[in-house]
């Protein structure tokens, strides 16, 4: 039996996300996904909507059918 997995490109947070500290951030999301790891990424609100910043994955963590993101926002293009 096969694992469900997707590739991700961008980081859509759905307004979801809980600040760490200063610029970094954590994002759970529903299912097995997997993301680049230390290459900038576009982060959206919604899949739709524009970017509203960049930023670095810096740490993925895979268990019990969720995937918890941990980046760091290394540019900001909108505080809305």
């Amino acid at each position: 039996m096969g694992m469900p997995l997707e590739f991700q490109t961008l980081i859509v947070t759905k307004g979801k996300e809980k600040r760490v500290k200063d610029n970094l951030f954590i994002l759970e999301k529903e299912g097995y996904r997997i993301y680049p790891i230390d290459i900038p990424l576009e982060v959206r609100r919604t899949l739709q909507s524009e970017a509203s910043g960049q930023a670095v994955v810096k740490k993925l963590e895979l268990a019990n059918n969720r995937t918890i993101v941990t980046y760091e926002l290394i540019s900001l293009h909108s505080i809305n």
